[in-house]
Order: structure tokens, then sequence, then C-alpha cells
């Protein structure tokens, strides 16, 4: 042992008043940034539920709810998502069979939030897996939801656009059968290539009219729901439709199996279209519906959720955005009368989401989406939130937005 020249052991040389000062003075501006964060968060919050409308807390576990029963007043409600569940899931407002909000993909361990307004009246409300039991929520009435109701716009105008958006949606669902007989004719053949062929039209048939098939929660789910919502996902005996056929062709390269799903897929498609006609679309759910794909796209999709076995999703942007321009071309001349500036934005919005589109055109289709770069992605997913936004200022134009 080193010893001083007075015999005993070295003292540890103190720390400088300087570095004594320093260090205190970093240890109080962690605990200033601290305090910072935290009421800059709650000011952030309090700003969100002040925008939103009140907020409520809804933990999805691996099979339920909490809570499973819940009361909030008409108008505009912020919900928190959390999942507490280890996969991803998906949480929906559900008026009898149609859907009037949703969140997908919600990761594990963390929360969404889900704004919606809402009139008075039951829903209910999914909980994760598609096999788990629904809650209720009851909305009740207020004077403002009353005011609304009395304050609503004349429906004359409406008569036009709603009417042809049926014809639409009748051509349409006439040409998605087509598709998916030709789809089910070459699984039946046991044509594997022919059938990798005819499942991209078959899909975009379908993505024209995701926006109104997607608010027929059971069909939906029958026809478009991915592994992920069935407990044993691509095992599950419940996964069925155009994810369970796409998972036969593109990952195990193979039609065994897959007539019967097909077969049935064949018959949702036509009680969908039954179904299609047979609903009422109340007019501000015609900007609602193109709002809620274009933030899907945004969202989750853009990120190669939807189609991750074939990698055609490109092609079904494409056809969501040829869907969503069929209603604003609906509303357009109302749009044009009202509020020339949001239909502007529109139509801005609409060409660079397209434009970014067209960027991945190939000869035979469009570049498989697992060769699209991250970049891409991004400017693809903020193409679409631009579109979003912009479609937002279609109910308030018309006079809308408070029903």
């Amino acid at each position: 042992m080193t010893t001083s020249p007075t015999g005993l052991p070295p003292q540890k040389a103190k720390p400088s008043r300087a570095l004594q000062f320093a260090v205190a003075g970093s240890v109080i501006l962690m605990i200033a940034a601290g305090a910072m964060f935290y009421f800059a968060s709650q000011a952030a919050q309090k700003k969100r539920v002040a925008n939103s409308g009140n907020e409520t807390v809804v933990t999805i576990h691996a099979r339920n709810c909490e809570p499973n029963a819940i009361t909030v007043p008409a108008g505009k409600n912020a919900f928190r998502i959390v999942n507490a569940s280890d996969r991803a899931v998906e949480w929906e407002i559900l008026d009898g069979v149609l859907v009037v909000e949703e969140r997908e993909n919600i990761v594990p361990g963390l929360s969404q939030i889900i704004n919606a307004n809402l009139q008075p009246g039951d829903y209910a409300i999914t909980c994760g897996l598609l096999s788990n039991p629904r809650g209720t929520l009851h909305v009740t009435a207020t004077a403002e939801s009353d005011a609304a109701a009395k304050a609503r716009p004349s429906m004359v105008a409406f008569i036009g656009p709603l009417s042809e958006y049926r014809v639409y949606l009748s051509t349409q669902s006439s040409a998605l059968i087509r598709a998916v007989n030709d789809l089910q004719q070459a699984i039946e053949s046991g044509d594997l290539a022919q059938a990798q062929q005819a499942y991209a039209p078959a899909r975009a048939a379908y993505q024209r009219i995701a926006p109104a098939a997607q608010r027929l929660a059971e069909l939906d789910n029958a026809i478009n729901a991915r592994a992920d919502y069935f407990e044993k996902r691509e095992q599950d005996p419940g996964f069925s439709g155009f994810h369970r056929i796409e998972f036969g062709l593109f990952s195990q390269k193979s039609v065994e199996g897959l007539t019967p799903v097909v077969q049935k897929l064949q018959s949702d498609i036509a009680t969908l279209k039954q179904q299609l006609l047979a609903q009422s679309i109340a007019p501000e759910q015609l900007a609602s519906m193109i709002v809620r794909t274009m933030r899907s796209l945004a969202e989750i999709r853009s990120n190669g959720e939807e189609e991750r076995y074939s990698h055609i999703d490109v092609t079904g942007f494409a056809a969501n955005l040829e869907g969503t321009r069929k209603v604003i071309e609906l509303l357009r001349p109302l749009l044009a009368k009202t509020s020339g500036d949001v239909l502007k934005k529109i139509d801005s919005a609409t060409t660079g989401l397209d434009d970014q589109l067209l960027m991945l055109k190939t000869d035979s289709g469009f570049k498989p989406y697992d060769q699209v770069s991250a970049e891409q992605r991004k400017q693809i997913a903020d193409k679409a939130k631009a579109l979003a936004d912009a479609l937002d200022g279609i109910d308030p134009a018309l006079g809308l937005s408070g029903l």
C-alpha cells in the first residue's frame, strides 16, 4: 500500500466546490425537466380531453374488456383503449350490425384513442378477439343532442348523391361477385398460378366498396378479418375469407383445403351485396366512411398489415382511393355551392395520394409492398392522412357536423 510522507494512507481528494455545484445543478435541472415534462403531459392530456370530449378508459384483457358496460353522454366522446393482452387487437362501437367507430391493430402494452360523435341510444362494443363476449355502450341524450336533432338540415339535397352511391355499390358488388367467381374456379381446378393471379382483382373489387362494407361488422369479419383477431391465428378454424385464401395461396403456396373457404366467401359476398342495398346510409355517414378508410390506410395498413402474404397492398390502396373519389364526386355539386375552399383542399390531397401511388405503378400492376421502401411507405401514410384531414371538412361544410 502506498503511504504518504506521514506514514498514513493517502486521503482521497475531495471534489472541488465548482464540481459539487455542477453536480447539484445537474440534479436540479433533471428534476426541473422531469417536472416540466409532467406538467406538459398533464396540460396535453387536459387539452386532448377538452378537444375530444370526455375520455373513457377501456382496458382490453385476453378474454374481456374492463369496463364491459359503459354510459356516456351524447356528443363528442373520446375512448382511450388500453391493450393489456399479449397480442394486437381491435375495438369497435357497433350500432346493430353496423360499425360506428373502430380502431384496429392496437399494439400490446400501448393505447390508442377513438373519437366518436355519438347519438343517443344503445350500442355494442367488441373486446379484442372476435370470440370474446361483447360489451354495452349506453349513450344518454343531452340538451345539445336534442337541439342538433331539431336543427337537422333538409335531406332533399342528398337524395341524388345517396341514390347514385347505392347504384355504385350495386354495380361494384356485382363486379366483386364475378371476380370471386374467377378466384373460385381457379382454386377448384387446382391451378395455383391462376388462383394467385385472380386474387388481386378480387381484392381490388372489395376495396372499392370497403368503406360501406366495413360498416357491416359480422360480414366484414367473415370476409376480411386478419388472422390476428383469432385465438389460434392462421390455424384457427374461424379464420376464413380473403386472408385465409391469401395465406394458402402465397404463404403455403397451395390450393389444398381452400375450396370450402372460397365457396363460403362467395356466399358471404352475395349476402354482402344484399345487405349493402338493404341498409340505408345517412348523409353524414358518406364522408365518415371514407375518412375512416383513409385513416386506417395512414395509421395501420401503410405498414403492410393488410396483405402480408401476397404483398399486393398498393393495389388495395388504389382501389380505396377509387371508392373515395366516387363519394367526392357525388358530393362535389353540394360542396361547390357551400365551400369551394374545402373542395379545393380535398382535390389537392386526392391528387397527392394518387401521384404517390402512381410512382409505384408497373406494367403488371403495382410494385409488391415488400419492395416498397420505408420512406415511400411514410409518404403514402402522410398523403392518406392529409386526405383524411381534408375529408373531415365535408360534414361541417354541408351542415352535418352536429349530427
